[in-house]
């Protein structure tokens, strides 16, 4: 009996979802293989939204505009210190990811791993960042204190995690969408670290893309939406695990569930990007008629997106002086662009007049998004049921 869950065998229904995902994704690599002013902004917001997602499962929660904050490493406007050492170490590690597993010299082993935990939570070190738990782990209800998952032991951890990685290093036929959905599950299930399990299992997950030459692997993150559908995913876990550590069990609800979340993000993605494109010429057009210099646009666009823009943003973006950045955003505040809010210090810039109707205009355009397994939800839930267990995370 193999000591980690297996990938299950897809079904019919499995590989059409796949090749659907597929099929977005060209697309997405197509459209990004012409140069828009905007896709910048895409992958900024979008990599925010990510660290968004996954530190909202854990209840770190921080608005859009100090998500965004992390990526471009300023300073938040309203997370506290706790929230924000927290946020910022995943950024940390997310941006390691993100630049250095694509690069074929990259090794994924147990001490990677390690290191990439101690990123993580370098900032408190009573939850030992790097180093391995020591003893029993339990995850309990919140509301009644019942223990719904214990982790293997911990002297079977080390090996299990060597295991974990040296598969992940193995040439094997799986579609990477599935051996990524099963390095997540594997490590949640190992549960090695005292803390911080589930964004690491997260984090992974978005490495092994990257390592598969995934197209745009940010784009490609299921993070957002798993930070949007917790208690959905708490679920899948939860019935897959049934309680303990069982790697013999079946993942295949768990697989679907990934795939669905892939799915659903990809259908996000490119309507965002249908938004970016109205709401871009729309922003070039009004630089231009008001004779604003091409530099103001990176300011209004992320305004129409409904951001709130600041100046050192602008200035470590754009490279402009500080002078040139007050003057060119006290412009488009005369211009009815921008409005500016907040003392000098603290003061940002939100859309205005004909900037704030832009991102509405083009959010009327948005399709339904379509689920791929309308039926899996409510099979997930009814097995949850049937295990009697509640979330692991």
């Amino acid at each position: 009996m193999s000591s980690l869950f297996q990938a299950p065998r897809l079904d019919a229904e499995d590989l059409g979802v796949i090749a659907d995902i597929a099929d977005m994704r060209t697309r997405l690599a197509s459209w990004l293989r012409t140069p828009r002013r905007w896709a910048g902004g895409l992958r900024r917001t979008t990599q925010a939204r990510a660290i968004q997602g996954s530190n909202s499962i854990e209840g770190y929660d921080v608005s859009d505009e100090d998500a965004v904050a992390a990526v471009d490493d300023e300073e938040p406007l309203s997370a506290d210190g706790r929230t924000w050492a927290e946020i910022v170490g995943y950024r940390r590690v997310m941006t390691y990811v993100l630049h250095m597993a694509a690069d074929p010299a990259f090794r994924l082993d147990a001490h990677t791993l390690r290191s990439m935990h101690f990123m993580l939570l370098e900032h408190d070190l009573s939850k030992s960042p790097g180093q391995y738990r020591h003893g029993e782990i339990y995850v309990e209800r919140d509301e009644t204190g019942e223990r719904v998952y214990q982790g293997p032991a911990p002297e079977e951890v080390p090996d299990l995690v060597d295991a974990l990685t040296a598969d992940l290093g193995t040439p094997q036929d799986v579609d990477p969408m599935v051996r990524a959905a099963m390095a997540h599950l594997n490590l949640v299930m190992i549960h090695p670290y005292r803390d911080g399990n589930g964004r690491m299992a997260r984090v992974l997950q978005t490495l092994v893309l990257t390592q598969r030459n995934t197209p745009e692997p940010i784009f490609s993150s299921i993070e957002e939406w798993l930070g949007a559908n917790t208690e959905d995913y708490y679920r899948v876990l939860a019935a897959t695990g049934a309680g303990a550590w069982h790697p013999e069990r079946d993942a295949h609800l768990w697989v679907k569930f990934c795939l669905r979340a892939h799915h659903m993000q990809a259908q996000t993605v490119e309507r965002r990007l249908d938004e970016a494109s109205i709401v871009g010429a729309r922003v070039e057009e009004l630089l231009k008629a008001h004779g604003l210099p091409e530099r103001t646009f990176d300011p209004v666009f992320d305004a129409a997106l409904g951001l709130r823009v600041r100046r050192p943003g602008y200035v470590k973006r754009s490279g402009v002086e500080e002078r040139t950045a007050t003057r060119d955003l006290k412009l488009l505040v005369d211009k009815g662009l921008l409005d500016a809010l907040g003392n000098t210090r603290g003061r940002y810039y939100v859309a205005a007049g004909e900037v704030r109707d832009l991102a509405t205009t083009a959010r009327q355009r948005r399709a339904k998004l379509e689920d791929p397994y309308p039926w899996l939800m409510d099979r997930i839930r009814d097995v949850a049921r049937a295990n009697d267990v509640g979330p692991l995370s």
